[in-house]
């Protein structure tokens, strides 16, 4: 889930992967783990981030916040979701 919309794995490949390879490359961030939650097969992470820089001549600044839940199967522990969120950061 992404900018108040529900994204399937082949959509985000499709779409706008490339283009947040290219900013994560571009634009550095900081972030920090808030929480990690295992009970049994199943885990969530939570963890918030700050975004500051130049990308396509744009100025970011960002703060950021995302969820990411997680099973543990056979190969080891799957991502199964992922939510981000941001808002624009402080001056």
């Amino acid at each position: 889930m992404e900018a108040g919309g529900v994204e399937h794995l082949a959509d985000y490949l499709s779409h706008h992967l490339g283009a947040d390879i290219e900013f994560a490359k571009a634009v550095p961030s900081q972030r920090t783990m808030v929480s990690v939650v295992q009970q049994g097969d199943v885990a969530w992470v939570v963890g918030t981030s700050v975004t500051r820089g130049t990308f396509r001549d744009r100025p970011i600044n960002s703060n950021g916040a995302e969820l990411m839940v997680l099973t543990r199967s056979g190969s080891g522990w799957l991502i199964r979701a992922i939510h981000w969120s941001s808002r624009r950061g402080s001056p």
